[in-house]
């Protein structure tokens, strides 16, 4: 097992490095530049209540996970993601722009690949620290 175990572990590491790399500079593009555009293209239903800005950064990022769940996972209609879909239905993701798209696939995409590849991590260590 062990010849296998290390040479798993550093590219677990890479692909988290590479998921947090991801996550960190898509969503501070998305934060400082683009978030007044997605905003305004996706139109959650919460905007029509207060302004983005006004929520507390749980709902914000709340907000920007549904986004997310509606153009990664359209026709989905359990748990979370159908949540989203029904109250996003109004948007087709096939119409969203590039620019919208991309620092939400990249934030979230990033979050959820890189959470994954960290419990590998972390296993492959838990794992070869047995094996010694």
């Amino acid at each position: 097992m062990s010849a296998y175990l290390f040479p798993l572990l550093p590219f677990a590491f890479s692909l988290f490095v590479a998921c947090a790399s991801v996550f960190l500079i898509s969503g501070a593009y998305l934060l400082f530049f683009k978030i007044d555009r997605v905003n305004a293209v996706m139109k959650h239903p919460y905007l029509a209540h207060q302004p983005f800005r006004r929520y507390p950064k749980a709902l914000q990022f709340g907000m920007l996970l549904d986004y997310f769940f509606r153009l990664s996972f359209p026709h989905t209609q359990f748990s979370l993601i159908g949540h989203a879909n029904r109250q996003l239905a109004h948007i087709d993701p096939k119409t969203v722009p590039t620019d919208v798209k991309w620092p939400l696939i990249g934030m979230w995409g990033g979050c959820w690949v890189g959470l994954v590849a960290m419990a590998c991590v972390w296993v492959l260590l838990f794992m070869g620290a047995g094996a010694r």
